[in-house]
């Protein structure tokens, strides 16, 4: 009897410690085996990069967006990822000229997660009005000496315009060289001493005289004009070329 008793807590003891040092390798396997494994490559990782950058930009509907990630050729190949592969801005701020995205993933093959941080040039680009010729000041401007080209929003210092038709027969205060945009601060749509139109109206009058701009003014501002017929100074609206409107 004693015997069996030994040879029974033999048994156990040889036992049970092969079937503790299985258990956590079968488990291991098992989870890596349901867990999707790649390796990025450099294609992967720029449409990554891209994808975060596209997500935070919201330009106009006529803008053009060109989104260059860094030539990473020559960088150590990445190491096997689990899925899925994270990719963030590495700071929290607003999209600019130069972005840096974080590309990381856990992998089987490290005992830390790795990462990548890849420099992302952004160009946003918008039809603007520029001169084909260089104008001087005075010059009244016809279709002929403007076009449309493509400009870096960061190229751009002031109010710009994009339409031609817009900017016909308005004046120009400032010598603007070939190529240049067309911006606010250097055209007129009524000028200083111009003759011009004053509008009043109201939901059952419209009222038309004539008058003196005292100061220039584009479309939207306030400036000083004199009434022709009654020489006093009003406050009015700019509302075309050569046209203001009094608030009755």
């Amino acid at each position: 009897m004693k015997v069996k008793i030994l040879l029974f807590c033999l048994l156990i003891t040889h036992t049970l410690p092969l079937s503790a040092n299985q258990s956590p390798a079968n488990e291991s396997n098992k989870g890596e085996a349901q867990q999707s494994i790649v390796t990025p490559n450099l294609s992967t990782i720029d449409m990554l990069a891209k994808e975060v950058i596209s997500k935070k930009i919201a330009p106009k509907p006529n803008a053009k967006v060109t989104i260059t990630p860094q030539n990473l050729e020559g960088r150590q190949q990445p190491p096997r990822c689990y899925e899925p592969i994270s990719a963030n801005l590495a700071t929290d701020r607003e999209i600019s000229r130069t972005n840096t995205v974080k590309i990381s993933c856990d992998s089987p093959d490290l005992a830390y997660p790795w990462q990548i941080y890849v420099a992302v040039r952004v160009a946003i680009e918008y039809p603007v009005v520029v001169a084909k010729e260089v104008l001087s000041p005075k010059t009244v401007l016809s279709s002929s000496q403007l076009t449309l080209a493509y400009m870096d929003q960061y190229s751009l210092r002031g109010e710009y315009y994009s339409s031609i038709d817009e900017l016909v027969g308005t004046r120009v205060k400032r010598k603007t060289s070939q190529g240049s945009p067309l911006l606010k601060r250097s055209l007129c749509f009524v000028c200083k001493g111009d003759a011009i139109s004053i509008w009043a109206k109201t939901d059952t009058l419209q009222i038309k005289t004539t008058g003196e701009a005292m100061r220039d003014g584009n479309i939207g501002d306030v400036i000083k004009v004199k009434n022709t017929n009654s020489n006093k100074q009003l406050d009015a609206q700019v509302i075309g070329i050569g046209e203001v409107e009094v608030k009755m």
